[in-house]
């Protein structure tokens, strides 16, 4: 029988539509990053306040994600992709045009919630347009790619968007991209019109949505209050009780927000967990080198950005060139362990970076590991977490992926951030006080290498569980009897 994917002549021009709006999304969660001192300086923002530019976007960005990917289930994929995209150029504008922080930081928590439901629909789209196993490898090599090389890319946009333009560009960029993916969107995107009968989870929404949330805010602010601190604890003891609460009620709703039926395969359920763990440790790169880029070996934005594009380069060709050609006659697991065993040996290169390093013999070789494995990864883990879901689930799923790495990305931020301000503070007590620029920078780059070797263990304990989990075969059918 001919492939489903096969019967649309439009399947590629579908896949360019899915992966824009992908980018836009990807790119947002670090374009305002190096705009982040403009824009305050801009709008007169305090810098207690300046955190939330950032922290409003993912907090309802990774909250409202189970929501959204359920509303892609209930009134059909292609819909919600068009809501998601015509509501985030809507806050993107709206942000741009802010007066004041207030406004920058609404329209940053409205870009979050309406990307929570562009994001799961564009991963279900891409599951249910390619079907036949060659072709399905290469759309989620490309989507692979922009998942993980996207956020660096977003670096570098924003440092010349900044520098040539100004910081309201980094959010007026996502207009015409928006306004070209909803034409697109229009022309060669095809989906049913969603589940006749269904219903919303409500209390599956507020228990979840509430947890998430409490999770990302508590972890977003262990950062700058310590982990002791009750505006803390708090949040994090009541997201784990949230969830507890949510899982619970999983098992009794009659139309669940997030079937549970969708983790009952050990390979999917594998690949979720590599998924969490590949991002913690990942995300580290961006916070330490941007500081040691800027702090220690004093580049501009532009440059810094520049600096980045070696592991978006590594994602790109890891995913679509090796990944995507190997997946259909190698073992899934294979691919994701090897991807991670890479990256955690690019992260033992960044570990050994000094104040005097330099940038091509010294850091080079470490992004290529880093983003040559994370590519290796993602694709074939996107590519098993989502084959043999059930149509009616599929967005709840995507949904799923796409809140496990946005956890793991906020977890590993504060995790090793902590663990480097740590390092850094007894390296400073051993050696004397740090009352030069010299010792300042030998202290935050030794906390760094602490942290990398930390990341490096993380993604070996990755590839353990990805080669003991993930099984040779395609995951079954959720909730029916696993595939041999």
């Amino acid at each position: 029988m001919t492939p489903a994917s096969a019967a649309d002549p439009k399947r590629w021009w579908a896949l360019a539509v899915i992966a824009l709006a992908q980018l836009m999304v990807i790119l947002d969660g670090t374009i305002v990053n190096i705009a982040l001192p403009s824009a305050q300086r801009a709008l007169g923002m305090p810098d207690a306040d300046r955190q939330w530019v950032i922290t409003a976007y993912t907090l309802a960005f990774g909250g409202l994600l189970l929501l959204g990917g359920r509303i892609a289930d209930l009134v059909g994929r292609k819909r919600a992709f068009v809501i998601g995209l015509a509501g985030f150029a809507v806050a993107s504008a709206l942000g741009g045009a802010a007066a004041g922080p207030g406004t920058l930081f609404a329209a940053r928590a409205l870009q979050g919630a309406f990307a929570a439901v562009l994001a799961p629909s564009a991963l279900s789209l891409l599951t249910t347009t390619f079907t036949d196993p060659r072709e399905r490898a290469k759309a989620f090599g490309v989507y692979g790619a922009l998942a993980g090389g996207g956020s660096g890319a977003g670096l570098l946009v924003g440092g010349l968007l900044t520098e040539y333009l100004n910081w309201r560009w980094c959010l007026y960029v996502n207009v015409p991209v928006a306004l070209a993916a909803l034409i697109g969107a229009q022309v060669f995107l095809r989906d049913r019109s969603g589940r006749r009968g269904g219903h919303l989870d409500v209390p599956g929404v507020l228990l979840g949505s509430g947890g998430l949330v409490a999770l990302v805010y508590g972890f977003s602010e262990a950062g700058p209050r310590g982990w002791t601190s009750p505006w803390v604890a708090a949040p994090l003891m009541a997201g784990v009780l949230l969830l507890a609460a949510f899982v619970w009620w999983q098992h009794r709703a009659a139309g669940p927000l997030l079937p549970l039926r969708i983790f009952r395969d050990r390979s999917r359920a594998g690949a979720f967990a590599t998924m969490g763990l590949a991002t913690i440790g990942m995300f580290g790169v961006f916070l330490f080198l941007t500081y040691y880029f800027q702090a220690v070996l004093g580049y501009p934005p532009v440059r810094t950005g520049l600096a980045f594009m070696p592991v978006s380069v590594g994602i790109v060709i890891g995913a679509t060139q090796i990944a995507a050609r190997l997946l259909p006659r190698t073992a899934p697991h294979t691919l994701m362990a090897s991807g991670m065993v890479l990256a955690a040996g690019g992260m033992v290169l960044l570990s050994r970076l000094t104040v005097h390093a330099q940038y091509v013999p010294h850091v080079l070789p470490g992004l290529l590991l880093v983003g040559l494995g994370m590519g290796l990864t993602f694709m074939p883990v996107y590519a098993t977490a989502t084959v043999g879901v059930p149509t009616q689930d599929t967005g709840a799923a995507s949904a799923a992926l796409t809140t496990v790495q946005q956890i793991g990305a906020s977890l590993g931020t504060v995790l090793l951030n902590t663990i480097a301000t740590g390092a850094a503070g007894r390296h400073s007590r051993a050696y004397g006080p740090a009352d030069s620029g010299t010792a300042l920078a030998e202290a935050m780059v030794h906390g760094f290498s602490v942290a990398y070797w930390c990341s490096a263990g993380v993604l070996l304990f990755a590839a353990l569980v990805a080669a003991l989990t993930v099984r040779r075969g395609k995951p079954s059918q959720a909730g029916s009897k696993p595939s041999a």
